[in-house]
């Protein structure tokens, strides 16, 4: 037996044993309380680590993969019209042989890029205007009326004869016949039931968009078909709302209409969301009966991520693949439609800009001053133009918050493939057409854009609304654009249209004001071998890299014995003015050096003055004050300029205020005679007679030259009870004053207005070149010429004699570069080789298209 079963059987019989033992049992006692818990033993000490186990055996290698698949790449040379690569280049396709047959298949390429052959400028073509159809003849020939009209969108005709344009103001659309564009000829208009907001052509037939909204909230419009040879309409198409853009495809199968719905700026903050929303129209005009065309609605709503409620699309254009590209610009958002399935097949935003080395301040009197910045600055694009079927272009002109001053390229995805940054602003600056009073707003802000393609040449034209000017930019590759030229234009240029089949350019300049000078035009320009003709001034760098501003030219001096340059200053509407030093020799000519005029010995500070106390009748010492900076530097009102005898240079400033008008035109400034040196420090300073300031209107002092120890200022106008204005005659030693009067020209131009005289130039002898004009621009200007007075020997308050030289306006000499006759014929020079130049005043850009005409009239001497 073991000792288990033995240890059982000894339990059990020891339990049987007591069982047996046993008496009856006794009552149970009662449970004991129980004990105290014991304390708890202290931890015990860990032990020691086990030594570690030994590395078990490797595993055996896996078996080899397979081979991965070989890259290939493949050059494609492009010839010159390729659509990538318009001057010809390379087309580097990748991607992996899935085949393996080492060759690259079309559905194996996965990128594709281009190696453009670099942009060369065709200098031997240029675009130079050459007309400008003035719309208000349409109502008038001669434009002898007041009637605002407006040119602001531009089509023409399948053979490119006839030009259709939209006339809001007066609800109308424009005919214009140029089979000879130099001389455009106008052809009718069409009175319509609304404002005509855009126009484009199929075949016999103008499409007009015509907003017919009653109100901002009550919106309505129709898509107009107009037949262009009877100029009558066909057809009318309900678009339910306030349409803003339409365009054509190429094809002529489809037609896009934006429709806008504008917001009431008016209203709250003028932002949106303001509803109805707007959208868009896929026209299917496959057929040639307009009868049978049809509209198909696109929903934009959701779009766009700043206000998506909203969309408020602007403008369209139309790819070759009949993909359309909308933009919207309060939203900073840009759609693509394909119009054949009339859907949006992506959408982006159009991003933002940071600007640097810009004028973002706005003074009074204005500094053009390139040292601000902008960071952020939504592009808000406005017009858009395709380039080929990968790439459009957008002017980013702005519209609440944005403004990039600019244009930009982009893909199909949305990138942004090329950004003009500064340039725009920073070219109108070089040619003198900066808008300093738009520095807080866009600067230059570019409007609408339009690629042409002329013979081997594939061209962007940019719109800049307030500096009335046309860039110019060779697009041969879509992502590198490089800047050609740039076109004058009427003010505010808005819609531009390339035919390129008969060689033109046509640009439509809406503002339209009379009373200002200013004619709504259509622009005319031809696309040929002659040299550009514009601009006629450009401005050198500054040591910064950006272009010495300039604008305002008034008077004009000859350097005696340099026939290479000429001198001129910049009027009031500057502060701190300045001497420019202009090269003549280049074309267009190089404004070299600027030279600020300073009263750094405080010549001018120790002016006498009629007191301490503002008085609106006198110069006081508070208008001083007004005159000098802090830096030294003078805001006067430079108008004549000349070339001293002993060395720097002698200025003439016309005054301010009129005696009889204080109310109104208070006296802020005398006319003075500033002596300068080279360096443009004032040495001396003279003003008139007190018993001539006495009767002192706002026109005074104007021209200036030097003669024999005298000086010969020409004043503008009249003053007080005299029937002619003054020559005035200083003898500079003995620092006294004589007069003679000059016989005005009585005024002849159909808006009446008045005449009065500009520029003085020494002829030797005592014989003098003055300009004689009105103060008329455009269709109403009648008089521009230049006299010839001698005052060898002047009797004293005597009216003198005057011989015509040259009657600018009959000569052709202002239009001759296909532009309206300019109101400000300011300065002219003769040269030290007889050659006699004038140039305009564009008055600052303000009201003004800001063109700029330095003009060298030859040895128009010779024969007196």
């Amino acid at each position: 037996m073991d000792k288990t079963s033995l240890f059982k059987m000894l339990a059990l019989s020891a339990v049987i044993g007591l069982s047996a033992c046993s008496g009856d049992d006794g009552k149970d006692g009662v449970d004991g309380t129980n004990g105290v818990n014991g304390t708890n033993g202290t931890n015990g000490t860990n032990g020691t680590n086990g030594t570690d186990g030994t590395n078990g055996t490797n595993g055996t290698n896996g078996s080899n993969g397979t081979n991965g698949l070989n890259s290939l790449v493949a050059f494609t040379n492009l010839s010159a019209g390729d659509d990538m690569c318009f001057k010809g280049g390379v087309r580097i396709d990748g991607g992996l042989d899935a085949n393996g047959d080492g060759v690259l298949a079309a559905s194996e390429i996965t990128d594709t890029s281009y190696n453009c052959t670099p942009t060369a400028i065709n200098s031997a073509k240029n675009f130079n205007r050459i007309a400008s159809f003035p719309v208000c003849s349409q109502i008038d020939p001669s434009c002898d009326d007041d009637t605002a009209t407006a040119a602001e969108i531009v089509a023409a005709s399948s053979d490119g004869m006839t030009l259709v344009y939209t006339d809001s103001p007066n609800e109308s659309i424009g005919f214009v016949d140029i089979t000879n564009p130099a001389m455009p000829v106008a052809a009718g208009t069409l009175k319509l039931s609304g404002e005509p907001t855009s126009v484009a052509v199929k075949g016999d037939y103008a499409l007009v968009a015509v907003n017919e909204s009653a109100d901002y909230v009550n919106v309505g419009g129709s898509l107009q078909v107009i037949n262009i040879a009877t100029q009558t309409l066909v057809r009318t198409m309900d678009l339910g709302g306030q349409p803003d853009s339409i365009a054509v495809s190429p094809d002529k199968a489809f037609a896009g209409v934006v429709i806008e719905n504008e917001r009431d700026e008016d209203l709250g903050d003028g932002k949106p969301p303001q509803l109805p929303a707007g959208g868009f129209f896929s026209v299917n005009i496959a057929d040639a009966d307009p009868a049978n065309w049809s509209l198909t609605a696109v929903n934009l709503e959701g779009v766009a991520t700043l206000f998506p409620a909203d969309p408020e699309p602007e403008y369209v254009d139309i790819n070759a693949a009949n993909m359309a590209v909308v933009t919207l610009q309060e939203n900073n958002h840009i759609a693509l439609i394909d119009l054949a399935t009339a859907t949006v097949v992506n959408d982006f935003s159009a991003g933002t800009v940071d600007l640097s080395m810009i004028d973002v301040v706005e003074e009074e009197p204005a500094v053009i001053d390139l040292s601000g910045s902008l960071a952020d600055v939504p592009r808000e694009p406005d017009g858009v133009t395709w380039i080929n079927a990968e790439y459009f272009a957008t002017a980013d002109e702005g519209d609440m918050d944005g403004g990039s001053r600019g244009f930009t390229v982009f893909n199909l995805q949305g990138d942004v493939v090329w950004n003009s940054g500064s340039t725009l602003d920073h070219m109108a600056v070089r040619f003198g057409q900066y808008p300093d009073a738009r520095s807080e707003n866009k600067g230059n802000e570019p409007e609408n854009i339009e690629l042409g393609i002329f013979g081997s040449d594939r061209y962007l034209f940019v719109n800049s609304e307030r500096s009335s000017m046309v860039f110019v930019y060779d697009v041969a590759n879509p992502t590198a654009p490089v800047f050609k030229q740039v076109l004058p234009a009427g003010v505010a240029p808005e819609g531009g249209l390339a035919i390129p089949s008969r060689n033109l350019l046509v640009v439509a300049s809406e503002e339209d004001s009379r009373d200002d000078k200013i004619r709504s035009v259509v622009n005319i320009y031809q696309y040929n071998s002659l040299p550009a003709s514009y601009p006629t001034v450009q401005s050198a760098d500054r040591f910064d890299g950006t272009p010495i501003p300039w604008s305002a030219m008034s008077g004009l001096a000859a350097d005696p014995s340099n026939e290479s340059l000429l001198y001129a200053i910049e009027d009031s509407f500057y502060a701190s003015n300045r001497i420019f030093t202009l090269d003549v020799s280049q074309k267009p000519a190089v404004l070299m050096g600027e030279t600020h005029i300073v009263d750094s010995n405080g010549v001018f500070a120790a002016f006498t003055t009629s007191g301490n106390d503002a008085d609106a009748d006198s110069f006081d010492a508070q208008d001083l004050a007004a005159m000098i900076n802090g830096n030294g530097t003078v805001n006067i009102d430079p108008e004549g300029i000349t070339v001293a005898a002993d060395g720097g240079f002698w200025v003439a400033s016309e005054g301010a205020g009129t005696v009889t008008e204080t109310d109104d035109r208070p006296i802020e400034s005398l006319n003075f005679l500033f002596k300068t040196t080279a360096a443009g420090v004032i040495e001396k300073v003279v003003t008139l007679p007190a018993s001539v300031n006495a009767n002192q209107v706002r026109f005074g002092f104007e021209g200036v030259a030097e003669y024999n120890g005298k000086l010969y200022v020409a004043m503008q106008r009249a003053w007080g009870a005299d029937a002619n204005p003054r020559i005035g005659i200083y003898d500079i030693d003995a620092d006294s004053w004589s007069f003679v009067f000059y016989p005005l020209d009585a005024r002849e131009s159909q808006n009446k207005g008045w005449v009065g005289l500009s520029d003085i130039s020494s002829l030797g002898n005592g014989e003098f070149l003055l300009v004689e004009r009105d103060n008329q621009g455009g269709p109403d200007a009648a008089i521009k010429r230049l006299y010839k007075v001698d005052l060898s020997a002047p009797v004293a308050d005597s009216t003198i004699t005057k011989t015509l030289v040259r009657d600018l306006v009959a000569a052709g000499d202002l239009t001759a570069t296909g532009g309206l006759i300019p109101e400000k014929i300011e300065g002219s020079a003769v040269m030290a080789n007889g050659d006699v130049y004038i140039i305009n005043d564009n008055d600052g850009v303000d009201d003004n298209s800001g063109e700029t005409q330095l003009i060298n009239l030859g040895s128009i001497l010779n024969h007196f």
